[in-house]
Parts: C-alpha cells; sequence; structure tokens
C-alpha cells in the first residue's frame, strides 16, 4: 500500500508542476521519468503514477469542468493551487480508477491536503470528493 500512497503522491506533484508551470502535465511527466533515468537522485516514476497521470490528461477537461461545478463558493481559477490538483487527481482516481476503493481514493487525497495545503484544506478536499463518490454512478454514464 506505501507504494501506491508514493505512487499518489508524485503523481500530484507532477500534476501540481504542470499547473504551476503552465505546462502539459504528460510533458512533466515524460521530463520526470527522463530526469529518473538520468541521475539516480531523483526518485523512480512508477507504473501507477504514469496512469494517474496519463488517465487525468484524457479527462482533464470533465474533471475541471465537475471541479468548478460542485465547488461551492470557489471558481477553479481561485482555489489555492495545491487543493485544486489534490481535487484533479482524486477526482479522476476516485470516478475513473474501479480498483481502488472510493474510501480509499477520499483518505489519500485528505493526507496530501494534510501534508502539502492549509488547514482548512482537508476538509474541503473531502467535501468535494464525497460529493464526488455520492454522484459517481450518474457522472460514469456522462462519462
Amino acid at each position: 500500500m506505501a507504494a501506491r500512497n508514493t505512487a499518489r503522491k508524485r503523481a500530484f506533484q507532477i500534476l501540481f508542476e504542470g499547473d504551476q508551470r503552465g505546462a502539459d502535465v504528460l510533458t512533466v511527466l515524460a521530463d520526470w521519468i527522463r530526469l529518473s533515468r538520468d541521475d539516480t537522485r531523483q526518485p523512480p516514476v512508477s507504473e501507477y503514477t504514469m496512469q494517474l497521470v496519463e488517465g487525468y490528461a484524457v479527462h482533464a477537461k470533465r474533471i475541471d469542468e465537475l471541479i468548478a461545478q460542485y465547488a461551492v463558493g470557489w471558481t477553479l481559477d481561485r482555489m489555492p493551487v495545491v487543493d485544486r490538483n489534490i481535487l484533479r487527481l482524486g477526482a479522476y482516481e476516485l470516478i475513473w480508477v474501479d480498483e481502488t476503493p472510493d474510501a480509499v481514493v477520499l483518505d489519500e487525497m485528505v493526507q496530501l491536503a494534510k501534508e502539502f495545503s492549509t488547514d482548512e484544506s482537508p476538509s474541503f478536499v473531502n467535501g468535494l470528493l464525497g460529493r464526488l463518490k455520492e454522484l459517481k454512478p450518474s457522472l460514469r454514464r456522462e462519462a
């Protein structure tokens, strides 16, 4: 389970870097993979990290629409960058990755928010992803 935790953390970092640089997440992922092969000091990029980033990239537009629609009182642009990218990763894994239990996704994303964001962020992340979890059957049909 620790390997998946690390994979999620790296996927979040890649999404965050792409957002900060205004770069495509697949380009950032390729950079991370290249760096990990060329420099032994760089952590490796796991298969699951690649799956998460690539899966997010496929559904990025829809994920941002969902976050914007259900983030009460927050626009996507006004949202803290860390929270926005944790929500992006969590929404992808929650809605489109069947082998991960929903409770695990919520817990992992809340833990990322505790580690990387503000004191209010864990409850915000939990609330928004919890709402998406409730709507998951209808969201899957729409996708």
